[in-house]
């Protein structure tokens, strides 16, 4: 008898919310996806374990008999692989964790730092991607933790009660771009002339974010380059290129060497918030101690 897990844990969401669709969507696959797999459950075990007829769904008698079953299974399956990733790791369970490219490189390091400071030592692989692949990979629990600027305007938000998340910092993105011989920037937002952008790309948040400020504020200019990339953008920039919005935790080195200004006051400057997200269903020890110690302020 071959019986896949994943549908087990379909057999469980599906008793939890008595809805195909709701426990589709918990699950992270479409509501035909998840019939035809509760399906394959059924004709695999030869029984009916799902009253179709009934709204909301019931189990059968069959079903509900078999349900203890798959909830211990998918109980004891948790227990035994984090117990071997605890064996494996000569410093426990290591933390997936995927951050947007920006945050990987200019934030995370010196959060690992200040954890370690704090007397927490987590053993960590680190993710560098793009947000939408971020929130892919922790929809589908390929990550554990996830690092993100928060978006509050954004189309596809992550439902709290399933994916909480926690404030760690907030930064800036700052208008920055090249200097000429004499130290002076190459652009000027106040002056009323139209400058060069080196933007982000259709659909990024930060991009949602300059876009807003630039119909605020009437700012004439002609876009040049366009990428998600925020290093990619601070690169552009360096080579005179344009003028790029770009987080401070990203051009922190190159704003102290005098290689990038601000070119223009701080009403131009854009908030921005760095957040720490999971899925409240992992039940991973080291994240749920990890949780514990950073809603306690440490």
């Amino acid at each position: 008898m071959n019986i896949e897990t994943k549908w087990l844990e379909d057999l469980v969401a599906l008793a939890a919310t008595r809805s195909f669709s709701q426990a589709a969507e918990r699950r992270f696959v479409t509501q035909p996806a998840f019939s035809r797999r509760i399906r394959s459950l059924e004709n695999t075990l030869g029984l009916t374990l799902v009253n179709r007829s009934r709204t909301p769904v019931e189990l059968t008698e069959a079903g509900q008999l078999f349900l203890i079953t798959a909830r211990s299974l998918v109980e004891q399956l948790g227990e035994v692989l984090r117990h071997l990733h605890h064996v494996d790791g000569q410093q426990g369970e290591v933390l997936q964790i995927a951050a947007a490219h920006s945050l990987a490189l200019g934030f995370f390091p010196q959060w690992i730092a200040g954890l370690r400071a704090l007397g927490l030592n987590p053993s960590t692989r680190l993710m560098a991607t793009n947000v939408g692949d971020a929130i892919h990979a922790l929809r589908e629990g390929a990550c554990d933790l996830m690092l993100a600027f928060h978006d509050p305007d954004a189309a596809l938000q992550l439902d709290p009660q399933l994916f909480p998340s926690l404030h760690l910092a907030n930064s800036e993105m700052l208008p920055v771009c090249a200097v000429d011989t004499a130290g002076a920037a190459l652009f000027d937002l106040n002056n009323g002339q139209s400058v060069p952008l080196l933007a982000y790309s259709a659909g990024a948040f930060l991009g949602r974010s300059v876009n807003g400020l630039l119909r605020q504020r009437r700012l004439r200019y002609t876009t040049m380059y366009e990428t998600a990339m925020a290093d990619s953008l601070k690169s552009m920039a360096l080579q005179g290129l344009g003028v790029a919005w770009v987080p401070r935790l990203s051009i922190t080195a190159e704003l102290q060497r005098g290689e990038l200004v601000e070119c223009a006051d701080e009403s131009w400057r854009l908030p921005l918030e760095i957040r720490l997200y999971r899925c409240a269903l992992l039940r991973k020890a080291p994240v749920r101690l990890l949780w514990r110690r950073l809603e306690g302020g440490g």
